[in-house]
Protein backbone atom coordinates (compact mmCIF):
# COMPACT_ATOMS: atom_id res chain seq x y z
CA UNK A 1 0.00 0.00 0.00
CA UNK A 2 2.62 2.07 0.32
CA UNK A 3 4.28 1.85 -2.40
CA UNK A 4 0.98 2.57 -4.20
CA UNK A 5 0.62 5.61 -2.68
CA UNK A 6 4.20 6.91 -3.27
CA UNK A 7 4.17 5.97 -6.98
CA UNK A 8 0.49 7.50 -7.15
CA UNK A 9 1.43 10.51 -5.39
CA UNK A 10 4.45 11.16 -7.87
CA UNK A 11 2.54 10.82 -10.94
CA UNK A 12 0.20 13.02 -9.80
CA UNK A 13 2.49 15.86 -8.99
CA UNK A 14 3.78 15.36 -12.21
CA UNK A 15 0.81 16.15 -13.95
CA UNK A 16 1.17 19.87 -14.95
CA UNK A 17 4.39 18.78 -17.13
CA UNK A 18 1.93 16.64 -18.90
CA UNK A 19 -0.91 19.52 -18.79
CA UNK A 20 -1.22 19.39 -23.07
CA UNK A 21 -2.04 15.43 -23.19
CA UNK A 22 -3.77 15.68 -19.88
CA UNK A 23 -6.00 18.50 -20.95
CA UNK A 24 -6.88 16.51 -24.32
CA UNK A 25 -8.61 13.62 -21.92
CA UNK A 26 -10.04 15.98 -19.83
CA UNK A 27 -12.00 17.67 -23.03
CA UNK A 28 -12.91 14.75 -24.52
CA UNK A 29 -14.52 13.27 -21.77
CA UNK A 30 -16.00 16.27 -20.40
CA UNK A 31 -17.97 16.31 -23.84
CA UNK A 32 -19.11 13.12 -23.76
CA UNK A 33 -20.77 13.48 -20.40
CA UNK A 34 -21.72 17.07 -21.52
CA UNK A 35 -23.79 15.43 -24.06
CA UNK A 36 -24.93 12.14 -22.22
CA UNK A 37 -26.69 14.47 -19.59
CA UNK A 38 -28.13 17.08 -21.67
CA UNK A 39 -29.83 14.49 -23.91
CA UNK A 40 -31.16 12.33 -20.91
CA UNK A 41 -32.04 15.65 -19.10
CA UNK A 42 -34.51 15.78 -21.97
CA UNK A 43 -36.34 12.25 -21.89
CA UNK A 44 -36.48 13.32 -17.90
CA UNK A 45 -38.19 16.69 -18.50
CA UNK A 46 -40.38 15.09 -20.88
CA UNK A 47 -40.99 11.82 -18.80
CA UNK A 48 -41.70 14.32 -15.89
CA UNK A 49 -44.05 16.89 -17.85
CA UNK A 50 -46.62 13.71 -18.54
CA UNK A 51 -46.35 11.98 -15.30
CA UNK A 52 -47.27 14.94 -13.26
CA UNK A 53 -50.75 15.33 -15.47
CA UNK A 54 -52.91 13.45 -13.95
CA UNK A 55 -54.53 12.85 -10.02
CA UNK A 56 -55.04 9.76 -8.78
CA UNK A 57 -59.16 10.29 -8.31
CA UNK A 58 -59.50 11.81 -12.00
CA UNK A 59 -60.03 9.37 -15.35
CA UNK A 60 -60.32 9.77 -18.52
CA UNK A 61 -63.04 7.89 -20.81
CA UNK A 62 -62.61 7.23 -24.48
CA UNK A 63 -63.82 4.96 -27.11
CA UNK A 64 -63.07 1.01 -26.29
CA UNK A 65 -60.32 0.08 -28.48
CA UNK A 66 -58.82 3.63 -28.65
CA UNK A 67 -55.19 4.69 -28.59
CA UNK A 68 -55.34 8.02 -27.43
CA UNK A 69 -57.76 11.35 -27.83
CA UNK A 70 -57.07 11.59 -31.28
CA UNK A 71 -58.53 8.26 -31.83
CA UNK A 72 -61.36 8.38 -29.56
CA UNK A 73 -64.86 9.14 -30.17
CA UNK A 74 -68.21 9.42 -28.08
CA UNK A 75 -71.69 10.22 -29.46
CA UNK A 76 -73.84 13.19 -27.19
CA UNK A 77 -75.89 10.17 -26.15
CA UNK A 78 -73.25 8.20 -24.68
CA UNK A 79 -71.86 11.19 -22.73
CA UNK A 80 -75.73 11.27 -20.98
CA UNK A 81 -75.32 7.86 -19.90
CA UNK A 82 -71.68 8.33 -18.65
CA UNK A 83 -72.72 11.47 -16.51
CA UNK A 84 -75.40 9.20 -14.82
CA UNK A 85 -72.83 6.32 -13.59
CA UNK A 86 -72.08 5.60 -10.09
CA UNK A 87 -68.46 6.28 -8.55
CA UNK A 88 -68.59 10.51 -10.11
CA UNK A 89 -68.42 12.93 -7.93
CA UNK A 90 -70.22 16.23 -7.73
CA UNK A 91 -70.59 19.89 -7.16
CA UNK A 92 -72.74 22.52 -7.18
CA UNK A 93 -72.72 22.56 -11.05
CA UNK A 94 -73.75 19.39 -11.45
CA UNK A 95 -71.70 15.75 -12.26
CA UNK A 96 -68.49 16.33 -12.58
CA UNK A 97 -67.97 15.02 -15.83
CA UNK A 98 -67.14 16.83 -18.85
CA UNK A 99 -66.56 16.33 -22.64
CA UNK A 100 -64.05 17.24 -24.98
CA UNK A 101 -62.89 17.27 -28.10
CA UNK A 102 -59.31 17.10 -28.91
CA UNK A 103 -57.40 18.42 -32.37
CA UNK A 104 -54.35 19.50 -33.40
CA UNK A 105 -53.58 23.05 -35.35
CA UNK A 106 -50.89 23.79 -37.46
CA UNK A 107 -49.51 27.21 -35.87
CA UNK A 108 -45.89 28.88 -36.61
CA UNK A 109 -43.70 28.36 -34.25
CA UNK A 110 -41.60 30.96 -33.02
CA UNK A 111 -38.57 29.88 -32.88
CA UNK A 112 -38.45 28.55 -36.65
CA UNK A 113 -41.09 30.36 -37.93
CA UNK A 114 -42.06 26.56 -39.22
CA UNK A 115 -45.74 25.15 -38.54
CA UNK A 116 -46.49 22.73 -36.35
CA UNK A 117 -48.81 20.81 -34.61
CA UNK A 118 -50.14 22.75 -31.56
CA UNK A 119 -53.09 20.90 -29.29
CA UNK A 120 -56.17 22.51 -29.22
CA UNK A 121 -58.94 21.42 -26.76
CA UNK A 122 -62.50 22.24 -26.69
CA UNK A 123 -63.90 21.75 -23.22
CA UNK A 124 -66.96 22.51 -21.08
CA UNK A 125 -66.90 25.07 -18.00
CA UNK A 126 -66.68 22.01 -15.69
CA UNK A 127 -63.63 21.01 -17.19
CA UNK A 128 -62.04 23.76 -14.80
CA UNK A 129 -63.86 22.32 -12.17
CA UNK A 130 -62.50 18.81 -12.71
CA UNK A 131 -59.16 20.39 -13.85
CA UNK A 132 -58.85 22.43 -10.04
CA UNK A 133 -55.56 23.02 -10.74
CA UNK A 134 -55.99 25.48 -13.78
CA UNK A 135 -55.03 29.23 -13.04
CA UNK A 136 -55.12 31.95 -15.69
CA UNK A 137 -52.01 34.52 -14.83
CA UNK A 138 -52.74 36.55 -17.54
CA UNK A 139 -56.22 38.26 -19.20
CA UNK A 140 -58.92 36.03 -18.50
CA UNK A 141 -60.64 33.01 -18.56
CA UNK A 142 -62.83 32.52 -21.97
CA UNK A 143 -66.51 33.14 -22.31
CA UNK A 144 -68.50 30.05 -23.34
CA UNK A 145 -70.81 30.80 -26.67
CA UNK A 146 -67.78 33.12 -28.12
CA UNK A 147 -64.82 32.43 -30.32
CA UNK A 148 -62.23 32.59 -27.29
CA UNK A 149 -59.38 30.66 -26.16
CA UNK A 150 -56.80 30.43 -23.32
CA UNK A 151 -53.34 29.45 -23.86
CA UNK A 152 -51.03 27.21 -21.93
CA UNK A 153 -48.29 29.41 -20.94
CA UNK A 154 -45.57 27.31 -22.82
CA UNK A 155 -47.87 27.15 -25.91
CA UNK A 156 -47.64 30.99 -25.72
CA UNK A 157 -44.25 30.79 -25.49
CA UNK A 158 -43.80 28.50 -27.95
CA UNK A 159 -46.22 29.68 -30.71
CA UNK A 160 -46.74 32.67 -32.51
CA UNK A 161 -50.02 34.41 -32.16
CA UNK A 162 -50.77 33.44 -29.06
CA UNK A 163 -50.39 37.04 -27.38
CA UNK A 164 -53.32 38.49 -24.78
CA UNK A 165 -55.51 40.18 -26.87
CA UNK A 166 -54.15 38.94 -30.39
CA UNK A 167 -56.55 36.99 -33.04
CA UNK A 168 -55.82 33.74 -34.64
CA UNK A 169 -56.63 32.35 -37.56
CA UNK A 170 -57.59 28.26 -36.84
CA UNK A 171 -59.69 25.98 -39.73
CA UNK A 172 -61.41 29.07 -41.25
CA UNK A 173 -62.30 30.85 -37.74
CA UNK A 174 -61.36 34.00 -35.75
CA UNK A 175 -60.07 32.98 -32.23
CA UNK A 176 -59.44 36.00 -29.82
CA UNK A 177 -56.54 35.16 -27.37
CA UNK A 178 -58.18 36.31 -23.74
CA UNK A 179 -55.66 34.79 -21.38
CA UNK A 180 -52.71 32.64 -20.35
CA UNK A 181 -53.02 29.78 -18.17
CA UNK A 182 -50.57 27.57 -15.99
CA UNK A 183 -51.22 23.86 -14.83
CA UNK A 184 -48.35 23.20 -12.37
CA UNK A 185 -45.94 21.73 -14.92
CA UNK A 186 -48.32 19.58 -16.50
CA UNK A 187 -48.65 18.69 -20.83
CA UNK A 188 -51.75 21.41 -20.81
CA UNK A 189 -49.63 24.33 -20.68
CA UNK A 190 -48.90 23.21 -23.90
CA UNK A 191 -52.67 23.57 -25.31
CA UNK A 192 -55.08 26.22 -26.12
CA UNK A 193 -58.41 25.35 -24.79
CA UNK A 194 -61.67 26.83 -25.98
CA UNK A 195 -65.30 26.35 -25.74
CA UNK A 196 -66.18 22.16 -27.29
CA UNK A 197 -69.80 23.63 -28.57
CA UNK A 198 -67.72 26.43 -30.67
CA UNK A 199 -65.02 24.09 -31.90
CA UNK A 200 -67.00 21.74 -33.08
CA UNK A 201 -69.32 24.06 -35.08
CA UNK A 202 -66.03 24.68 -36.59
CA UNK A 203 -64.97 21.72 -37.14
CA UNK A 204 -68.72 20.86 -38.41
CA UNK A 205 -68.98 17.98 -36.20
CA UNK A 206 -72.56 17.08 -35.83
CA UNK A 207 -72.26 16.22 -31.62
CA UNK A 208 -70.15 13.70 -29.77
CA UNK A 209 -66.65 14.04 -28.10
CA UNK A 210 -62.99 12.82 -28.34
CA UNK A 211 -63.28 11.59 -24.31
CA UNK A 212 -64.90 13.10 -21.60
CA UNK A 213 -62.49 14.01 -18.23
CA UNK A 214 -64.28 12.76 -15.21
CA UNK A 215 -63.64 13.20 -11.50
CA UNK A 216 -63.88 10.49 -9.26
CA UNK A 217 -65.76 10.71 -5.51
CA UNK A 218 -62.39 9.16 -4.42
CA UNK A 219 -59.47 7.27 -5.98
CA UNK A 220 -61.08 4.20 -5.04
CA UNK A 221 -63.98 4.51 -7.12
CA UNK A 222 -62.12 4.02 -10.24
CA UNK A 223 -63.47 0.27 -9.95
CA UNK A 224 -66.99 1.24 -9.05
CA UNK A 225 -66.94 3.38 -12.21
CA UNK A 226 -65.48 1.07 -14.84
CA UNK A 227 -67.63 -1.98 -13.86
CA UNK A 228 -70.73 0.22 -14.28
CA UNK A 229 -69.39 1.23 -17.96
CA UNK A 230 -68.80 -2.15 -18.75
CA UNK A 231 -71.96 -3.23 -17.78
CA UNK A 232 -74.15 -1.47 -19.93
CA UNK A 233 -74.84 -2.65 -23.26
CA UNK A 234 -74.89 0.54 -24.95
CA UNK A 235 -71.57 2.02 -24.08
CA UNK A 236 -68.38 0.73 -26.01
CA UNK A 237 -66.17 2.62 -23.58
CA UNK A 238 -62.54 1.81 -21.73
CA UNK A 239 -62.08 3.73 -18.58
CA UNK A 240 -58.05 4.96 -17.67
CA UNK A 241 -56.66 6.79 -14.81
CA UNK A 242 -55.29 10.18 -16.04
CA UNK A 243 -52.03 9.71 -14.31
CA UNK A 244 -51.67 6.40 -16.22
CA UNK A 245 -52.57 7.50 -19.39
CA UNK A 246 -49.97 10.44 -19.53
CA UNK A 247 -47.62 8.03 -18.23
CA UNK A 248 -48.30 5.43 -20.85
CA UNK A 249 -48.24 8.40 -23.91
CA UNK A 250 -43.92 9.22 -22.45
CA UNK A 251 -42.99 6.11 -22.29
CA UNK A 252 -41.83 5.56 -26.53
CA UNK A 253 -40.41 9.21 -26.55
CA UNK A 254 -38.63 9.02 -23.71
CA UNK A 255 -37.09 5.37 -24.83
CA UNK A 256 -36.19 6.81 -28.07
CA UNK A 257 -34.49 9.86 -26.36
CA UNK A 258 -32.74 7.99 -23.73
CA UNK A 259 -31.82 5.25 -26.29
CA UNK A 260 -30.56 8.16 -28.88
CA UNK A 261 -28.46 9.55 -26.29
CA UNK A 262 -26.57 6.17 -25.47
CA UNK A 263 -25.79 6.25 -28.98
CA UNK A 264 -24.14 9.18 -29.43
CA UNK A 265 -22.24 9.34 -26.23
CA UNK A 266 -21.38 5.73 -27.03
CA UNK A 267 -19.91 7.24 -30.29
CA UNK A 268 -18.22 9.91 -28.88
CA UNK A 269 -16.83 7.60 -25.58
CA UNK A 270 -14.60 5.87 -28.63
CA UNK A 271 -12.94 8.69 -29.43
CA UNK A 272 -12.59 9.59 -25.79
CA UNK A 273 -11.01 6.21 -24.62
CA UNK A 274 -8.87 6.50 -27.80
CA UNK A 275 -7.54 10.12 -26.41
CA UNK A 276 -6.95 8.53 -23.07
CA UNK A 277 -5.29 5.63 -24.44
CA UNK A 278 -2.96 8.06 -26.12
CA UNK A 279 -2.25 10.12 -23.70
CA UNK A 280 -1.24 6.89 -20.96
CA UNK A 281 0.88 5.51 -23.61
CA UNK A 282 2.61 8.75 -23.95
CA UNK A 283 3.07 9.29 -20.15
CA UNK A 284 4.44 5.84 -19.43
CA UNK A 285 7.01 6.06 -22.19
CA UNK A 286 8.52 9.10 -21.43
CA UNK A 287 8.52 7.68 -17.97
CA UNK A 288 9.99 4.30 -18.75
CA UNK A 289 13.46 4.87 -17.12
CA UNK A 290 11.84 5.81 -14.00
CA UNK A 291 9.36 3.28 -13.85
CA UNK A 292 11.95 0.61 -14.70
CA UNK A 293 14.44 2.79 -11.75
CA UNK A 294 11.22 2.44 -9.35
CA UNK A 295 10.84 -1.24 -10.80
CA UNK A 296 14.64 -1.90 -9.29
CA UNK A 297 14.80 -0.34 -6.42
CA UNK A 298 12.19 -2.76 -5.64
CA UNK A 299 8.48 -1.44 -6.02
CA UNK A 300 6.61 -3.95 -7.67
CA UNK A 301 4.51 -4.55 -10.73
CA UNK A 302 0.59 -4.08 -8.97
CA UNK A 303 1.58 -0.52 -7.51
CA UNK A 304 2.54 0.48 -10.71
CA UNK A 305 -1.03 -0.70 -12.58
CA UNK A 306 -2.36 0.92 -9.83
CA UNK A 307 -1.39 4.44 -10.08
CA UNK A 308 -1.18 4.50 -13.79
CA UNK A 309 -5.25 3.59 -13.79
CA UNK A 310 -5.72 6.03 -10.88
CA UNK A 311 -3.90 9.29 -12.88
CA UNK A 312 -6.03 7.88 -15.51
CA UNK A 313 -9.24 7.98 -13.32
CA UNK A 314 -8.57 11.32 -11.99
CA UNK A 315 -8.02 12.65 -15.22
CA UNK A 316 -11.92 11.34 -16.58
CA UNK A 317 -13.42 12.11 -13.37
CA UNK A 318 -12.02 16.10 -13.52
CA UNK A 319 -13.50 15.48 -17.18
CA UNK A 320 -16.87 13.80 -15.43
CA UNK A 321 -17.13 16.56 -13.05
CA UNK A 322 -16.78 19.55 -15.86
CA UNK A 323 -19.26 18.08 -18.42
CA UNK A 324 -21.64 17.72 -15.39
CA UNK A 325 -21.43 21.15 -14.42
CA UNK A 326 -22.03 22.61 -17.66
CA UNK A 327 -24.93 20.58 -18.42
CA UNK A 328 -26.41 21.44 -15.29
CA UNK A 329 -25.87 25.30 -15.71
CA UNK A 330 -26.76 25.49 -19.09
CA UNK A 331 -29.79 23.06 -20.03
CA UNK A 332 -31.57 22.14 -16.52
CA UNK A 333 -34.47 24.26 -17.17
CA UNK A 334 -34.19 24.82 -20.54
CA UNK A 335 -37.86 24.92 -22.09
CA UNK A 336 -37.59 23.06 -25.27
CA UNK A 337 -40.91 20.85 -27.12
CA UNK A 338 -40.87 17.58 -29.11
CA UNK A 339 -43.98 15.05 -30.41
CA UNK A 340 -46.14 13.72 -27.75
CA UNK A 341 -48.76 11.35 -27.98
CA UNK A 342 -51.50 12.14 -31.07
CA UNK A 343 -48.30 13.79 -33.01
CA UNK A 344 -48.89 16.77 -30.95
CA UNK A 345 -45.87 19.63 -29.74
CA UNK A 346 -45.58 19.13 -26.10
CA UNK A 347 -43.33 21.58 -24.12
CA UNK A 348 -41.05 20.55 -21.67
CA UNK A 349 -38.26 21.97 -19.18
CA UNK A 350 -35.08 19.72 -19.14
CA UNK A 351 -34.25 18.34 -16.14
CA UNK A 352 -30.45 17.51 -15.01
CA UNK A 353 -31.59 15.56 -11.72
CA UNK A 354 -28.91 14.12 -9.05
CA UNK A 355 -29.51 10.70 -10.77
CA UNK A 356 -27.86 11.79 -14.34
CA UNK A 357 -25.15 13.66 -13.01
CA UNK A 358 -23.91 10.34 -10.68
CA UNK A 359 -24.56 9.08 -14.33
CA UNK A 360 -22.72 11.22 -16.09
CA UNK A 361 -20.12 10.59 -13.51
CA UNK A 362 -20.16 7.31 -13.68
CA UNK A 363 -19.48 6.94 -17.33
CA UNK A 364 -16.31 8.83 -17.01
CA UNK A 365 -15.09 6.67 -14.43
CA UNK A 366 -15.30 3.51 -16.75
CA UNK A 367 -13.96 6.21 -19.78
CA UNK A 368 -10.80 6.18 -17.08
CA UNK A 369 -10.81 2.71 -16.36
CA UNK A 370 -10.24 1.67 -20.01
CA UNK A 371 -8.38 4.25 -21.05
CA UNK A 372 -5.49 4.06 -18.23
CA UNK A 373 -6.25 -0.20 -17.97
CA UNK A 374 -3.70 -1.32 -21.01
CA UNK A 375 -1.01 1.60 -20.85
CA UNK A 376 -0.84 0.25 -17.10
CA UNK A 377 -0.24 -3.05 -18.23
CA UNK A 378 2.38 -2.37 -20.66
CA UNK A 379 4.14 -0.31 -17.58
CA UNK A 380 4.23 -2.96 -15.43
CA UNK A 381 5.50 -5.96 -18.11
CA UNK A 382 8.47 -3.63 -19.50
CA UNK A 383 11.96 -5.36 -19.16
CA UNK A 384 13.61 -3.44 -16.12
CA UNK A 385 17.05 -3.77 -18.15
CA UNK A 386 15.64 -2.44 -21.28
CA UNK A 387 13.79 0.23 -19.85
CA UNK A 388 16.58 1.23 -18.30
CA UNK A 389 18.69 1.66 -21.31
CA UNK A 390 15.76 3.99 -22.44
CA UNK A 391 14.50 1.44 -25.12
Amino acid sequence: MSQIIAITLMNLRNLPARLGPSVVVVVGIAGVVLVLIAILSMARGFEATLKSTGQDDRAIVMRGGATGEMSSGLASSHAQLIRTKPGLAKSKDGVLAAGEIYVIADIPKKATETTANLPLRGVEPLSFVIRDEVDVIAGRNIEFGKFELVAGVKAADQFEGLDVGSVLSIRGADWEVVGHFTTEGTIHESEVWVDVQMLAANLKRGGGFSTMAVKLESAQDFDVLEQALEDDPQLETQLVREAKYYSEQSTFITSFIENFGYFVAAIMAVGAVFAALNTMYSAVSTRSVEIATLRALGFGPIPVVISVMVEALVLAMIGGAIGAVIAFVVFNGYTASTMGGGFSQVSFDFAVTEELITRGITWSCLLGLFGGLFPSITAARQPVTVALRGH
